[in-house]
């Protein structure tokens, strides 16, 4: 069964659209320990309420890939979840294999990949170890960030000798390689809504920027983002499990 499968059954039978994103801040070394105890409370807590995981650098970095991470990989997946290694994979192809195989060895389901690296000795290896895990591979279209314009939002000459934006032509890479989702950033509900017009329904759309970073529930929905990515708002959150369950009802899927 493939990814997209997987997370879309996830998310109709828990009713939610709501990604977690063990966003903590920085912590000592000696405190690591302590670090993956709040991880595993927040995930205890907030289950129910979510439909998947992911994990990015900053948790990776203290805990491990095939220590502390793998085993809340694990506790996501007993628990019915869906994990995503934000990764933002950008590196040459025999570079690019090698991080693929390790995360989805350490049990990932997907991972996020940075379209810039283009297709031929970049992507194409990760799309080929994932095809043969049946994991998912999800590409980066436009961040949250207030500097994603600069990058992202830059005029370029395509492939074709053609002037587009930099976020379009990554949403048509997307598309035409069949990615299992794309990643948009909630605090730009017009980006979302442009991607939405170039992918349909055939790539689904993730949203990180929801809270911390002022992105709307309401507002990245009616653009077209299918799953919404929340981090320091709901890991953060001095209740965590309240603040998970009220996003999920704002975030109820039709």
């Amino acid at each position: 069964m493939s990814f997209r499968v997987k997370i879309e059954q996830a998310s109709k039978s828990r009713n939610s659209s709501i990604i977690l994103s063990l966003d903590f801040p920085f912590e000592r070394p000696e405190n690591r320990e302590n670090l993956f105890t709040k991880a595993e409370r927040v995930l205890d807590a907030v289950h129910p309420h979510i439909c998947a995981l992911k994990i990015n650098h900053h948790l990776v970095l203290p805990l491990g890939t095939f220590d502390g991470v793998q085993k809340l990989v694990k506790k996501a997946h007993d628990l019915g979840l869906l994990a995503i290694m934000d990764c933002k994979v950008n590196d040459i192809g025999a570079t690019n294999q090698v991080i693929a195989e390790y995360y989805y060895a350490s049990g990932f389901d997907a991972l996020i990949a940075n379209p810039f690296i283009g297709w031929e000795e970049g992507l194409k290896p990760i799309f080929d170890v994932a095809r043969k895990h049946q994991r998912g591979v999800i590409l980066l279209v436009y961040m949250s960030h207030k500097g994603a314009d600069e990058g992202y939002g830059q005029t370029i000459i395509d492939t074709e000798g053609k002037k587009t934006l930099q976020y379009v032509s990554f949403a048509k890479k997307a598309l035409k390689l069949e990615a299992d989702g794309a990643v948009a950033g909630a605090t730009y509900p017009e980006k979302i809504r442009e991607v939405h017009e170039i992918l349909s329904d055939k790539v689904p759309i993730y949203s990180p920027g929801i809270g911390a970073q002022g992105g709307e529930i309401t507002a990245a929905l009616k653009a077209g983002a299918r799953y919404l990515i929340v981090g320091r708002s709901i890991a953060q959150a001095e209740n965590p499990e309240k603040s998970a369950r009220e996003i999920q009802a704002l975030a109820k899927i039709e």
